[in-house]
């Protein structure tokens, strides 16, 4: 670690170690117009200690659902559900949305793309599976008293174009049978599918109208690509009265196309002026993180520094006062 950069990261933990002094339940209760959380399995596998963690440590009225007790949420048993209902009850936590694997598997007849990162958060489903997944989903949102589900547009190919309006017309579907249940479905910008960039989130949001099929703006996915700055450039492409959901992380880029995430204060994603600009925006859902860094060492203790800077850059943005 360079010296600049190292004296940078220790004043950083400083201010963190600060922050973390005095619980960051302030930050919960700033005139915010975001629906505060924090991705639940990004601070511990353990529900009842992550949701304590975000409920008395970080203030946080709202989470985000993915995996908990080494399973994904769409493949809890009845008993783990009924379990993860108490423990929110317990910490009075809310659900912003049910944040599926739904969509992240290969596009039937497609060639797969080489050497392509495939996180799955412990999901197991293939293509054949997916409109039970999306049932399944959408009796979650019942379940966990939430309206939304994420979704991603399947692995990313080499070339999308013989197969975009296939994919398409499966998202049409799949908001059509989301609207019968009063559900918004979310698409995540993911880099490791067919949307990862904000010009690319854009065209599929004019390809699929449904006024219930919205953004999961993730800046941080969209920083992993090379050909786009997330924010302003790819931000200004989206239609703001379509994203419906956002994630808050960090990264940098390397040589070769590669990439590291990075705490939410570090990186290509400007989030003074994104949370600004959704602030201006009337931007008024959830702003969530997804912390993916672990330079802290653990989980939680690199979600503890990235809710610091998180909550630094809101108070830098107006978007807490």
């Amino acid at each position: 670690m360079k010296p600049s950069t190292r004296r940078e990261f220790l004043a950083s933990t400083a201010c963190a170690a600060a922050a973390f002094a005095a619980p960051i339940r302030a930050l919960a209760q700033m005139n915010s117009p975001f629906k505060l959380s924090v991705i639940t399995n990004e601070i511990s596998e353990d529900f009842d200690h992550a949701c304590s963690v975000a409920s008395k440590d970080f203030g946080m009225q709202w989470v985000e659902l993915r995996t908990m007790w080494g399973k994904n949420v769409t493949d809890l048993p009845a008993d783990d559900l009924s379990r993860a209902q108490a423990i929110l009850a317990k910490y009075n936590l809310r659900v912003t949305d049910i944040a599926s694997p739904l969509y992240k598997v290969d596009w039937p007849g497609a060639p797969r793309k080489d050497g392509q990162q495939r996180d799955q958060f412990h999901a197991t489903t293939d293509f054949n599976q997916e409109d039970a997944l999306l049932a399944h989903c959408i009796d979650l949102t019942r379940t966990f008293s939430t309206d939304r589900v994420r979704c991603f547009d399947f692995w990313r190919l080499d070339n999308q174009a013989p197969y975009r309006e296939a994919i398409n017309e499966k998202l049409r579907q799949a908001a059509d049978v989301c609207a019968k249940s009063n559900v918004i479905l979310l698409l995540e910008n993911e880099m490791s599918c067919n949307t990862a960039t904000g010009e690319e989130s854009a065209a599929v949001l004019k390809a699929v109208p449904n006024r219930n099929f919205m953004l999961n703006w993730d800046p941080g996915n969209a920083g992993t690509f090379a050909t786009e700055t997330p924010f302003p450039t790819g931000y200004y492409l989206i239609p703001k009265d379509r994203i419906g959901h956002c994630h808050a992380k960090n990264v940098t880029r390397q040589a070769g196309g590669k990439f590291e995430w990075q705490p939410v204060g570090t990186g290509v994603v400007d989030w003074v002026g994104q949370l600004r600009a959704l602030r201006k925006d009337g931007y008024h859902y959830a702003v969530s993180l997804e912390t993916h860094w672990r330079g802290a060492g653990t989980p939680e203790a690199s979600s503890r520094f990235s809710m610091a800077d998180l909550k630094k850059s809101l108070a830098q943005s107006g978007a807490a006062c």
